[in-house]
């Protein structure tokens, strides 16, 4: 590369590197409120909260890299022209080609790393997070209650709180409300014990000299029952062990894919850096700026491109899943519909003046 087109390369690699870093921390903060509202939910160890985040923001970072390449360019592009750096060059004779150049060397490399991060790193962090949230349960079923701290089980079905606790780990003064329906069921006994199943997952709570009244509140019906022995069991809360699916399925396992849910995620892997590719190549005519327009007049119609080339990939995906489309049309006229939107932008200005040209002329 020359001179200018270094300097080219250096002011989009500086304006991805920024709006990429700015879209990161975006992503850590949303993934930080998630994993902390579901490990308050389902009582995760401490422990496990930080690599949860880091390996939820790992499986989702690639994604980034596709907008955060296209506003860098756009972004650095329009500065160029905003400032009459792009207009002197071009009087200098650096056309279209040389803007080019430099804009493939910086994608070339953002299109990789998204194929790597895509096809290889976010399957395996969706396994490990699938791993340590299934980890995370059996601990938080299986820790000791603590005296004096309300406890739920099965999803908040069941809550359970004890006054006290005996060095032995017996519970005093027990209190356990569970609902069933419209039915409550509140449970008062003098002591209780946990009890693990031999697999390590199953759980109970055994009472000993304790009342139970059932009923439904607001109705005066209600049922009270006394006993010496009671046993409650407990189960980890519906859905929370439930894999990795096909987000932690090995992309080399999904070239020899059968069912249309595993043809799109492979589809859709593929398709990401593609995706990157055909936005950095949009990015060219979305940052060319006429005379006297802001330097971001344009980022809105890069966000706006962005928005409809993803969910248009998402709505495919959808479509090839249920059967709507076929596996050999697929994701794949998405990236001809955006590739033939980009031609538009760049011929299509040199058609209109070509034809307002003939038109004088006549």
């Amino acid at each position: 590369m020359g001179i200018l087109q270094r300097y080219y390369w250096r002011e989009m690699g500086a304006a991805f590197a920024s709006v990429t870093l700015v879209l990161f921390a975006i992503l850590c903060v949303n993934q930080i409120g998630a994993v902390l509202a579901r490990a308050a939910e389902l009582d995760y160890p401490k422990t496990v909260v930080w690599e949860l985040i880091g390996l939820g923001a790992l499986e989702n970072v690639s994604i980034l890299l596709p907008i955060g390449l296209l506003l860098g360019l756009v972004l650095a592009l329009g500065r160029l022209h905003h400032d009459s750096e792009m207009v002197a060059a071009e009087a200098c004779g650096l056309g279209a080609a040389g803007v080019l150049r430099p804009v493939l060397w910086l994608t070339v490399p953002v299109v990789l790393l998204v194929a790597w991060l895509n096809m290889s790193i976010a399957p395996d962090a969706a396994v490990r997070v699938a791993e340590v949230r299934a980890a995370a349960v059996r601990a938080a079923q299986s820790a000791p209650m603590e005296a004096g701290r309300f406890r739920s089980f099965d999803s908040g079905r069941i809550v359970i709180y004890a006054r006290s606790r005996d060095p032995d780990g017996d519970l005093r003064d027990v209190f356990i409300k569970r609902n069933d329906g419209a039915v409550v069921e509140t449970t008062l006994a003098e002591r209780a014990r946990m009890a693990l199943g031999a697999d390590g997952l199953a759980q109970a709570v055994v009472l000993y000299n304790g009342k139970r009244y059932e009923g439904e509140p607001g109705s005066a019906r209600y049922q009270l029952l006394s006993f010496e022995t009671q046993s409650i069991p407990l189960t980890a809360a519906s859905g929370t062990d439930r894999g990795a699916g096909l987000d932690g399925e090995p992309t080399s396992a999904l070239f020899g894919a059968t069912t249309r849910a595993e043809r799109a995620e492979l589809q859709w892997r593929i398709g990401l850096p593609l995706m990157a590719f055909v936005l950095a190549l949009l990015a060219i005519p979305l940052g060319r700026l006429r005379p006297r327009q802001g330097r971001y007049s344009r980022v809105w119609q890069a966000v706006l491109v962005f928005a409809l080339y993803a969910n248009f990939a998402l709505i495919a995906r959808s479509w090839l899943t249920r059967g709507v489309i076929s596996a050999g049309l697929g994701l794949w006229w998405v990236h001809l519909l955006f590739i033939l939107v980009g031609v538009f932008m760049v011929w299509g200005g040199n058609w209109r003046r070509a034809l307002i040209a003939r038109r004088a002329a006549a």
